[in-house]
């Protein structure tokens, strides 16, 4: 463990800094990886792995979340340094957390993109680590849950979206249809499977439970949370966080945005209640810079990665 921070500040703790324990960086300046911690490919001993994959050629309206990993570190550092809401903790004095940096690919072959992500998610993971991920558009989601279920088995899926994304899959790789290929493939267990905000209407929903952005708010946050618990028990878990499950008013920057979703408090409270779940792996997806408006959507998602990982401090997931 890191000594506590002294001494004036210093800048990018996210090349020179020590390995565990908050940054001291102004929150101005410095190198942005996600809450300042520092890049590294080097994965022996490190608990949590956060990566980006600036990917957005399968977006089906507005374009722009190739820039949400970006966006979403850059928003990060309004925590640096700081004890952690609402735990309390420095999540980092006992976990170490590294910034992978972004998943490399070639963006004039989008048809090999997916087995990229997938390989390079397999690697992380080989290594023992939890990997959270920063999107780029839904459609990434596939290939970390081929992952994911390729390291722990069949995982719950818990998704918080305002699409069911169950369209058909014909010709493959479109954000609105993940959900329909992982079910093909067996990567999800959807009899323990919940969709959360929810306020389209899809062709089918595979036996997962929905509750949509009306029902919760009628549930209220305690509600939702025991509904969420009861569908999912104890089975390993994975959460597939869609910034557009949040109504337009609090994440504006993304590419399809619905009326009528979950406000930011009662999303992030609900996940700070989700604790005891068995989480092996996350991503926050559907962050689209262009859209959005002082980083309100980016700070969305921002938030919703800082209160994960303070569940990983806890010792929640596997």
């Amino acid at each position: 463990m890191s000594d506590e921070p002294t001494g004036p500040p210093m800048t990018d703790n996210a090349f020179l800094g020590p390995w565990q324990g908050g940054a001291r960086d102004p929150t101005f300046a410095g190198a942005l990886s996600f809450m300042r911690r520092r890049y590294s490919r080097a994965l022996d001993d490190v608990d949590t792995v956060v990566w980006g994959v600036p990917y957005d050629a399968a977006t089906s309206n507005r374009p722009g979340s190739r820039f949400g990993p970006q966006a979403i570190r850059r928003a990060s550092a309004i925590f640096d340094g700081d004890p952690q809401f609402p735990s309390g903790l420095d999540p980092f004095a006992d976990m170490t957390v590294v910034d992978w940096g972004d998943c490399p690919f070639d963006y004039r072959r989008p048809q090999d993109v997916p087995g990229i992500i997938e390989e390079q998610a397999a690697d992380i993971l080989s290594h023992g680590c939890h990997l959270v991920t920063l999107g780029g558009d839904h459609s990434i989601t596939l290939p970390l849950l081929r992952a994911h279920a390729a390291a722990h088995g069949p995982l719950a899926l818990v998704q918080f979206d305002a699409h069911q994304d169950t369209w058909s899959d014909v010709g493959g790789g479109s954000h609105g249809s993940f959900v329909t290929t992982a079910e093909a493939e067996g990567l999800i267990d959807t009899s323990h499977s919940i969709q959360i905000g929810i306020r389209t209407v899809a062709p089918d929903d595979f036996g997962i439970e929905i509750v949509d952005a009306y029902e919760a708010r009628e549930l209220g946050v305690s509600g939702l949370i025991r509904r969420i618990r009861e569908r999912v028990g104890m089975v390993p878990a994975y959460l597939s966080f869609d910034i557009d499950s949040l109504d337009p008013a609090f994440a504006p920057g993304t590419g399809t945005p619905v009326a009528g979703g979950l406000s930011s408090a009662d999303a992030l409270m609900t996940l700070w209640g989700l604790r005891m779940l068995d989480w092996r792996g996350m991503d926050v997806v559907e962050v689209s810079p262009p859209y959005d408006h002082a980083d309100i959507t980016a700070i969305a998602a921002a938030t919703v990665v800082q209160h994960y990982l303070q569940i990983r401090a806890e010792g929640g997931g596997g």
